[in-house]
C-alpha cells in the first residue's frame, strides 16, 4: 500500500460549535477515526501542523507547510492537507509556486460542514483525496473537493455554503470521481525537472480593486510601504485616464523600484492590456507586467513568492510570466 503523510491545519472539517461559533478543535487522529474506510486505501500517518480558521492562515503558515513536506518528502508517495476552505485556493496557488516539479501528488481538501454533521461533505472529501493521493497516475499540488480534482493554481471558492465549493478558473479539471473512481483527464507533464521547495516569500504586496472614480490619492499610502502592487482592473483591464492622479501616482509606484501586475475583476478569459487606451498606457510603463488569464489567488502568491527571491524588477517580471504548474496560458 502507499504510504500517506496527513497535514492537518484545522478548519471547518475539523470544527465543533462553541459559545462564539464554530472554532476548529478535532486532532488529524479525531479525523481519522471518523473516515474508517481509509485504511483501505493507504496506511497513513499524521502531523497535526495547526488547528486554525483558514482565515487565520497565511504566509507563515505556508512555509510551515512546504517546510514539512520537503522533512518528509523522501518517506511518503504523496500528502494530503487537510484545511479550511476559506483561505483554501490561496494555499494551494502558495504551495505550487513554493513546491515545484513535484512528481509526488500534494492534496488540500477540507469540508463545508464538520465532520461531526450527519449530512456532512467531509468523509466524501476525505476518501476521494486519499484515493487521488494513492493513484500511480497523480502528481502535483491539487484541490480534491467534490469528486473534482482541480490544480493549485487554477482553483478558486466561488460558493460560500454549498458542497460544489470550488472550481477550475481558465483551465479544465486535471481529473474527476465517478463515484469512488478517479478519471485522469490531464496526466502528469513528462521531463519534469527535480523536485525544488522555496520557503522565502515576501508578502509585502498591495492589492488594489479599482472602483469608478477612484483617486490617485491612495498611492500616496502605497508608495513607500509596498513593494508589489496588484491592479484589479475592469474588463480586459486597464488604468482609468480621465484623471491622470492615478497613472501619475503609478508611475511614482513604480520609479521607487516597485512592481506592478494587472489583472481583472472579470473571473473568466483574463485581462489584455493590449485591446483598449487605457490598457496600453499602463503596458508601456516599466515595471508592469500582466496577469492574464491566472486566478488572482495564483496572482498574489506567486508574486509573494517571486519578490521573496529577487529585488530586481526585470528579474521578477521574468519570473512571473514563467509558467508554473499550468498557472497561465499567455505570456
Amino acid at each position: 500500500m502507499k504510504r500517506i503523510l496527513m497535514i492537518s491545519t484545522g478548519g471547518t472539517i475539523a470544527s465543533v460549535t462553541g459559545n462564539n461559533g464554530l472554532t476548529p478543535h478535532l486532532s488529524s487522529h479525531e479525523l481519522l477515526e471518523c473516515v474508517p474506510e481509509l485504511k483501505d486505501i493507504c496506511d497513513i500517518d499524521v502531523i497535526e501542523l495547526f488547528k486554525l480558521d483558514s482565515t487565520n492562515i497565511g504566509p507563515y503558515h505556508w512555509v510551515k507547510m512546504t517546510e514539512t513536506i520537503r522533512d518528509h518528502y523522501q518517506d511518503y508517495d504523496g500528502f494530503v492537507i487537510t484545511h479550511g476552505t476559506d483561505t483554501m485556493a490561496y494555499s494551494a496557488a502558495a504551495l505550487s509556486y513554493m513546491i515545484q516539479n513535484t512528481d509526488k501528488p500534494i492534496v488540500l481538501t477540507g469540508s463545508q460542514k464538520s465532520i461531526y454533521n450527519r449530512d456532512t461533505d467531509a468523509r466524501n472529501n476525505m476518501i476521494r483525496s486519499f484515493i487521488y493521493a494513492s493513484d500511480d497516475l497523480s502528481w502535483g499540488v491539487h484541490i480534491v473537493f467534490d469528486n473534482k480534482v482541480i490544480l493549485g493554481t487554477r482553483a478558486k471558492k466561488d460558493r460560500s455554503k454549498s458542497f460544489n465549493a470550488f472550481r477550475s478558473i481558465n483551465y479544465p479539471e486535471t481529473a474527476s470521481f465517478i463515484d469512488y473512481k478517479l478519471v485522469h483527464f490531464i496526466h502528469r507533464p513528462a521531463g519534469t525537472e527535480p523536485v525544488r521547495f522555496y520557503t522565502e516569500l515576501n508578502p509585502n504586496i498591495f492589492v488594489l480593486k479599482l472602483v469608478p472614480g477612484m483617486s490617485g490619492e491612495i498611492f500616496r499610502y502605497i508608495c513607500g510601504h509596498y513593494k508589489g502592487l496588484i491592479i484589479e482592473g475592469f474588463g480586459s483591464g486597464g488604468l482609468p485616464n480621465t484623471d491622470d492622479s492615478l497613472l501619475e501616482g503609478l508611475k511614482q509606484f513604480l520609479a521607487e523600484d516597485g512592481i506592478a501586475v494587472f489583472s481583472t475583476q472579470v473571473e473568466n478569459e483574463g485581462s489584455d492590456l493590449s485591446v483598449y487606451e487605457v490598457g496600453r498606457i499602463a503596458q508601456s510603463l516599466p515595471g508592469v507586467v500582466e496577469g492574464k488569464d491566472m486566478t488572482a489567488e495564483a496572482i498574489i502568491t506567486k508574486l509573494m513568492w517571486a519578490l521573496g527571491q529577487t529585488d530586481d524588477v526585470e528579474t521578477c517580471k521574468q519570473m512571473f510570466i514563467r509558467p508554473v504548474q499550468f498557472d497561465r496560458l499567455f505570456v
